[in-house]
């Protein structure tokens, strides 16, 4: 067997882990694939005659892309107006909340971590991305972003608190998180408030991303009885609405004559819905692979 043919061997069983590394550097689906992609052509540069780790080594590469992306993005961000929420992973076929899908929340990021990951710096994020999900230690982590292993102790530290604050750990049990959503449902489509009201947090935020076009239709609402009120007009939507999984998470998509209209992603922490995230942007919804 050739060098070559080795390495892109060794490439490929590294791939799902480099994927998941990018993705949750930069939650957007095309710019990870992207990444991981610039991650092999370097390795295919590379001499790695002297590298003992080639897992450690690819998923140092792939964190240097992504965080050279994340700090490009800082210099020409722009703060528009609209809400603009990260890529979904959406699993539409087997979503019907069989506990057997359970697994697939060990490896998942919710859409609602993923949106105080963009509140966070690029070296914040890398930090506690590369530590806390992926036990990259400090030392590493402190040389990818020229600082000293303490002062990227530091950084983990920071994020780990806004996260904290922020994006509560989603309830384990998928098929109890149906449940509780189902019951929204079910009292958006009958209209009662009450029944609303008892289902989200006193905190619960709603954001809804209907893109650039629809900047009107994007919005954050804070509140159980704000996010109620404006979810009673859910209810005229439920015929058109099947049960999925958001990023291994318990969602609806929304559609209507093979058209996708809306995904929903919850995120149900004790017993009730804490965070709400819509994706109405009819491009962003176009660009999902969103049969079955």
């Amino acid at each position: 067997m050739g060098e070559d043919t080795w390495l892109a061997e060794r490439f490929e069983q590294q791939r799902p882990q480099l994927r998941a590394v990018a993705y949750r550097m930069l939650g957007s689906v095309s710019e990870a694939e992207d990444a991981v992609q610039e991650t092999w052509l370097r390795l295919a540069r590379a001499d790695t005659a002297d590298v003992d780790n080639l897992a450690a080594w690819l998923t140092t590469v792939v964190a240097r892309v992504c965080l050279n992306t994340l700090r490009a993005r800082a210099a020409r961000r722009e703060d528009p107006l609209d809400v603009r929420l990260p890529d979904p992973v959406v699993e539409v076929t087997g979503a019907d909340g069989d506990p057997a899908h359970a697994a697939v929340l060990a490896d998942s990021v919710g859409l609602a971590l993923l949106v105080v990951l963009d509140t966070l710096t690029p070296s914040e994020r890398l930090a506690f991305v590369l530590h806390d999900m992926f036990g990259v230690p400090f030392e590493e982590i402190g040389a990818l972003v020229d600082r000293s292993p303490a002062a990227a102790r530091q950084l983990a530290s920071r994020a780990r608190r806004r996260v904290r604050g922020q994006a509560p750990a989603p309830d384990p049990d998928l098929a109890r998180q149906r449940e509780v959503v189902d019951a929204f449902l079910a009292a958006a489509r009958e209209g009662d408030f009450d029944g609303l009201v008892a289902v989200l947090h006193p905190d619960v935020v709603l954001r809804s991303d209907g893109g650039t076009a629809r900047a009107r239709h994007s919005t954050v609402l804070t509140g159980a009885r704000v996010v109620a009120a404006q979810a009673t007009t859910f209810g005229r939507f439920s015929p058109f609405a099947r049960p999925v999984l958001v990023n291994g998470a318990a969602g609806v998509l929304v559609s209507a004559a093979g058209r996708p209209l809306s995904v929903m992603a919850f995120t149900v922490t004790g017993g009730r819905i804490a965070a709400i995230d819509v994706i109405a942007d009819p491009e962003r919804l176009a660009a999902l692979d969103l049969a079955g």
